[in-house]
């Protein structure tokens, strides 16, 4: 036998994933919809040929997936719940948490994450969306004395309401994982920095520079502007020798 290909042990798929996948096949084909309900659990027992402890572990899943929801009591089956962001949310929070994605990973995919929801802002945003920009930025002045606590919540609204007048929903959660992801790496280290307040100035300039290139519509700008400014604040979190791939999205003529 050839000792080039080495092989692993399959793994037996779980019944109750088998339920799990027709219900989510069965959604997304929409043979069910927003609203409707689930047979009760005695006609899933009947019609999967499945045990009642089965049954119910695959709607725990479903549920935990926000796909479903259960109520103590409600003699009909679980709801069929509409498409939500938190499920979404969760596996991408779960899959950072676990140590799979790296400090540098996660601040580059923030980096193009951030400059696309820029570049688009600056094309689409509304009045209204631009003035909810205006307004994060003028709490994050006036938090600085505050404390990092009330400036973090108002950076985070101003990333939100970027993020909104992209017009892409992906963008909206995807980027609020990723921030989630690092200030939770770094919060910490930047609430209790002897210089806390001049971090906070610094990244007030840089959230107020790409306000203005949104404001002006120069969607180019505005990205390249986010960038950039990422990469100045958050560099220093990253070993030297794995900046590459952070600096591969700041333009050469930026660096």
């Amino acid at each position: 036998m050839s000792d080039g290909a080495q092989f692993r042990q399959v793994s037996p798929v779980r019944l109750y994933q088998r339920i799990v996948e027709q219900i989510e096949q069965a959604i997304v084909r929409g043979d069910l919809k927003p609203g409707q309900r689930l047979p009760s659990e005695r006609v899933l027992v009947a019609q999967f040929g499945a045990s009642r402890p089965t049954v119910r572990e695959a709607l725990r899943v479903l549920e935990s997936e926000g796909l479903v929801r259960s109520r103590p009591g409600d003699p009909n089956g679980p709801e069929i719940l509409p498409f939500s962001s938190a499920g979404l949310t969760k596996q991408m929070t779960r899959l950072v948490q676990f140590d799979n994605v790296s400090m540098a990973e996660l601040i580059s995919f923030r980096m193009i994450l951030d400059g696309s929801a820029s570049s688009l802002a600056a094309r689409l945003r509304s009045e209204e969306e631009l003035s909810a920009m205006e307004r994060t930025i003028a709490v994050m002045a006036d938090a600085i004395e505050a404390g990092y606590e009330q400036f973090s919540k108002a950076d985070v609204a101003f990333h939100e309401a970027v993020a909104v007048a992209s017009r892409n929903s992906l963008i909206e959660v995807c980027n609020q994982v990723v921030r989630g992801a690092v200030l939770a790496l770094i919060s910490d280290k930047v609430a209790h920095a002897p210089n806390g307040a001049a971090l906070m100035r610094e990244s007030l300039r840089h959230h107020q520079e790409v306000l203005e290139a949104i404001r002006a519509g120069d969607g180019l700008a505005a990205a390249r502007i986010s960038r950039r400014k990422l990469y100045e604040y958050y560099a220093g979190y990253v070993a030297e020798s794995e900046r590459e791939p952070l600096l591969a999205l700041v333009d050469d003529e930026e660096r």
